[in-house]
């Protein structure tokens, strides 16, 4: 995780190299793991600009737009990495996870659900859709991609918290208590549910 470190050297190869695409590539993505998204975007168009056919630059540029909210132009991005690679995993999941912010939680869905026919075991995905079918109401969709979100990642906090809440929206109050108890126990902080469903 020595990002500046890392920077240094894809700017040095860039130097050495003007048209290496995956240097931009790669130091983009570190610039977006040390939260300057607009000196990723920078970079990323620059990957997109030598090599217009580079699904990664667009997923990863993509990415950095739905960070700084730019969930439409995420989208734009996604749709394009997902027309260069129709079996993107993360692009799927990614543009879900943009239309869920724009509340367009039936397009999440189709798209978290193309994600895990693509990764049957995406545990996001899985969290990501479920969230989705909360806000639809449909609770008992949501318990179960929650639940399986836990089968395959089984220390997430805040998939036991969420599901707890789905049960409480059935009357649960029981399953309720105790998925706010094991989120608790995993370092989510849960404490207002668990006095307001554990007496």
């Amino acid at each position: 995780k020595d990002y500046y470190g890392a920077i240094a050297d894809y700017t040095k190869a860039i130097e050495l190299d003007p048209s290496y695409d995956k240097a931009y590539l790669n130091r983009g993505a570190s610039k977006s793991e040390l939260k300057d998204y607009y000196g990723a975007i920078a970079d990323f168009n620059k990957a997109i600009e030598l090599d217009p056919s580079y699904d990664k630059a667009y997923l990863n540029r993509g990415f950095s737009k739905s960070e700084l909210k730019d969930y439409y132009g995420a989208i734009e991005d996604f749709n394009k990495a997902i027309e260069l690679n129709s079996n993107y995993t993360k692009a799927y999941y990614n543009r879900g996870i943009s239309k869920y912010y724009l509340n367009d939680f039936n397009g999440a869905i189709e798209d978290h659900d193309k994600a895990i026919e693509l990764d049957p075991n995406f545990a996001l995905s899985y969290k990501n859709r479920a969230t989705s079918k909360f806000m639809l109401k449909d609770y008992y969709g949501a318990i179960a991609d929650f639940t399986k979100a836990i089968e395959l990642d089984p220390n997430n906090a805040d998939v036991y918290y969420d599901r707890g809440i789905s049960k409480s929206r059935l009357r649960d109050y029981s399953g309720t208590c105790q998925d706010a108890r094991k989120a608790q126990s995993l370092g989510y902080d849960a404490s207002k549910l668990i006095k307001l469903v554990c007496n």
